[in-house]
């Protein structure tokens, strides 16, 4: 007897071409990793942190598509603008410099205008984008018995980052993206020329996305939902970067800060799906390898005679997850969350105050984990099968909060962190499933 693909209940019958304007609107969440350091008092004080600017943004985005042939198959050339709303601040860091200096920097909006380019399989576009970026930051340092100075402007640099695009029907499409924003290095003097603040803006975007293309044909309608039922396993890489509220109290120390360990990570994952109609529920577990790691933060002046420095890594992680989803012909968008875990490494290495430190915290943790992706067939060139799916997913992942005791001199120190992560990344499945008749 003859053996159908696996993968597909019904071909494709209609040919998606992404030719056109389009416009749209998307959400997500954005994330600053903003190395900045602080120098001043003549001389006697420094110290190093990154602020983590995070929270909500939306916007709108308008671009055009041209679908042309090559060799490599239909290739997508393309051009975008956005502009975003953002909720992104951080009014957490609280360092010594002299005087206790308390930061609040905000990116109220930012923009880009960049090319894209891909290779189109059907009713899905895998891209990657890059161009120009703007935005505008505003720091603010109130220091206690000195004053308040701000620093408010529009700052420009570029982007560079890739997503993934299905067709819905008709018009519509809706994306997946993650983007890198660089926003250059600044150096402000302040304080009457006494004080010295060097920033560099840094922000990682990840977002989801609605399209309707403009004159599009309109032709376009999914095929039979395509079978996710059974057992798959496979393989993901991607990046991950962490805002770590972290404090150190004690000994004459009141220090409020972020450590953020940022790197690349790469796994495995296996999992099960169970199918009825379009809707697709599973469970799946994953772990994770990691180069995460800070070594930037130096606080409590950051001097040769005093300092405290701070080298933090995340070396695994993994989760064990519920997906819900639900299938557009054979591009599954999906939901996911369940529980997180994973190891942090924390070394704090400190003179002044007594006899010289070095201390490393080691754990494991848990805490929780949330986010969504995209699925769909994975052919690249016919050197895949029909079994081969390929998928780009953000989670959020929270692994709670320690506290651990460290003794300078005679004196006890609290050293407290959190470890909250924001990960994308892109995997390959292997579908163990059979073809199956739909009963619905």
């Amino acid at each position: 007897m003859a053996v159908k693909t696996p993968y597909l209940k019904a071909p494709v019958a209609s040919v998606y071409d992404w030719t056109g304007f389009y416009i749209g609107a998307n959400a997500g969440v954005g994330l600053g990793r903003n190395k900045t350091e602080l120098a001043g008092f003549g001389g006697a004080s420094l110290n190093t942190t990154h602020l983590g600017p995070q929270g909500a943004i939306g916007g709108g985005q308008i671009g055009y598509n041209w679908q042309t042939g090559s060799m490599f198959g239909p290739l997508i050339l393309g051009v975008e603008a956005d502009i975003q709303g953002s909720g992104m601040r951080d009014d957490f860091t609280s360092l010594r410099i002299g005087e206790t200096t308390a930061y609040d920097q905000r990116l109220d909006w930012f923009g880009t205008v960049r090319g894209r380019i891909g290779r189109a399989d059907g009713p899905v576009f895998s891209y990657a984008t890059a161009g120009y970026a703007y935005g505008n930051v505003k720091t603010t340092l109130n220091q206690g018995g000195v004053g308040s100075f701000t620093f408010d402007r529009i700052q420009h640099g570029w982007t560079y980052g890739g997503g993934v695009e299905a067709a819905l029907g008709g018009n519509w499409s809706a994306k997946v993206e993650a983007l890198y924003v660089n926003l250059g290095n600044k150096t402000d003097v302040f304080d009457n020329g006494d004080q010295t603040l060097n920033s560099q803006i840094r922000e990682r975007i990840y977002r989801v996305g609605l399209n309707y293309r403009i004159g599009g044909t309109g032709a376009y309608v999914p095929p039979a939902p395509a079978n996710w039922a059974g057992l798959y396993l496979g393989g993901n890489a991607g990046g991950a970067s962490a805002r770590n509220r972290s404090s150190f109290v004690g000994s004459g120390a009141n220090e409020f800060f972020n450590l953020s360990p940022d790197g690349f990570i790469g796994g495995g994952q296996i999992g099960y799906n169970w199918q009825a109609a379009n809707w697709v529920a599973g469970v799946e577990a994953d772990i994770q390898g990691s180069t995460q790691r800070d070594n930037d933060a130096c606080i409590t002046r950051c001097l040769v005679t005093q300092n405290s420095s701070f080298d933090a890594k995340l070396p695994w992680l993994g989760t064990v997850r519920g997906r819900l989803g639900y299938s557009i012909g054979s591009t599954l968008l999906y939901g996911t969350a369940g529980y997180a875990y994973g190891g942090v490494k924390t070394r704090i290495t400190a003179v002044g105050n007594g006899p010289a430190i070095d201390t490393t915290f080691s754990s494991s943790r848990s805490g929780w984990t949330v986010g969504g992706g995209i699925e769909r067939p994975f052919k690249f060139f016919g050197m895949f099968g029909a079994n081969w799916t390929s998928k780009s997913e953000y989670l959020y992942v929270d692994l709670g909060s320690t506290t651990d005791a460290l003794i300078a001199g005679n004196r006890a120190i609290a050293v407290t962190s959190n470890v909250k992560e924001h990960i994308f990344r892109t995997g390959l499945n292997y579908h163990f499933n059979t073809p199956v008749v739909a009963k619905y």
